[in-house]
């Protein structure tokens, strides 16, 4: 309830910004002017993903109108690289922004890119490679919704998991929880791989009643195959690298290996060699800096909340996640940068302003 309180309290804030023409002051200040804000995306829904998931989905509709506001806003939306190198030489053009999308799912092909190709806003994609090519939908997030599709219910199986019984009560977000931990649980104690993974959540979805073959169909919840991932290559979206597996292991090794397999896969669909990175997930821990130096790296992005200044360290650069969950107002907050003075740093990515 409390944060709940503080969110309205920000929105009546912001609001109360903008009408005293706070908004437009920031944008055309010195201080807006030596910071980057880089937006970040995840999926834009083939269906009603966004309704089970306004945290990671938004509907195209929804993206369009964030573009709509970019351009509306006289943003400079800059390439990441470019954004980066322009940063630290203190060379930002006013309003600077960089728009990027995390995973590199199949929708972004179908419903971000044509947008973004509508208003001539450049992207990067951070690519997972592990799943490319492979067009079955990512296993823990397809149950999840498939769960979702079946809210309001309680479902009984006579020979379910591992053929014993099983009884869920899918009504509230709990229930839902519960029974995707013990789905995945299933598939961690038979030591499903991929495909079998995929036979799991048909069976799921045989069981729930939802048509699986359209989800499979309408290629929800997929990678973009390396075809696609090249002709969009070769239509100018910059891809760059986000592990191979979607992991972050603790072992520099290992940690090094995702990287390096990482780039060599993305190398081999575009042609050059990806040298930013962003954290899966946002979750990073200091020891990841210098492997990432070590590997040569540029800059990597965090999901931490806030403008980039040329006092940030490139490896740990904010971004604001956006999402169906976000009012108009708040994205307009950060575009301006009126919503940091509303916000907490988070963690150490930040330097003292």
């Amino acid at each position: 309830m409390a944060g709940r309180g503080w969110r309205e309290l920000k929105q009546v804030s912001l609001r109360a910004i903008k009408s005293l023409g706070g908004f437009h002051l920031l944008l055309d200040s010195a201080w807006r002017r030596k910071r980057l804000l880089i937006l970040c995306y995840h999926g834009v829904s083939l269906a009603d993903e966004h309704e089970w998931n306004p945290s990671l989905y938004m509907p195209p509709a929804a993206l369009g109108r964030r573009l709509e506001m970019l351009r509306a806003s006289r943003c400079a939306v800059l390439p990441l690289g470019d954004a980066v190198q322009r940063l630290y030489a203190g060379t930002l053009p006013a309003r600077s922004v960089v728009v990027t999308f995390d995973d590199g799912y199949f929708d972004f092909y179908q419903q971000a890119y044509p947008l973004l190709r509508q208003f001539d806003i450049p992207a990067t994609v951070y690519l997972t490679t592990l799943r490319c090519g492979n067009r079955s939908p990512i296993f823990r997030l397809v149950c999840a919704y498939l769960l979702w599709k079946a809210r309001g219910r309680v479902v009984h199986v006579d020979a379910g998991l591992n053929g014993e019984p099983v009884a869920w009560d899918l009504r509230t977000d709990t229930g839902r929880a519960n029974a995707l931990r013990a789905v995945v649980a299933e598939s961690e104690r038979a030591a499903l791989d991929i495909d079998g993974k995929d036979r799991l959540a048909a069976r799921l979805a045989s069981w729930l009643g939802v048509d699986y073959d359209e989800i499979v169909s309408r290629r929800m919840l997929t990678i973009m195959t390396p075809d696609e991932v090249r002709t969009l290559s070769a239509a100018g979206v910059d891809f760059q690298l986000h592990t191979h597996s979607h992991n972050t292991p603790s072992e520099s090794d290992r940690f090094g290996r995702e990287i390096a397999l990482n780039r060599d896969v993305i190398q081999t669909m575009t042609g050059r060699r990806a040298t930013h990175f962003c954290y899966p997930s946002g979750a990073y821990r200091p020891e990841f800096l210098p492997w990432l130096a070590g590997a040569e790296v540029v800059s990597a992005t965090t999901c931490d909340p806030w403008l980039a200044s040329d006092r940030t360290n490139p490896l740990l650069l904010p971004r604001f996640v956006d999402g169906t969950g976000r009012s108009a107002v708040e994205f307009e907050g950060w575009v301006s940068g009126a919503a940091t003075l509303l916000s907490k740093h988070r963690s150490y990515a930040h330097a003292a302003d």
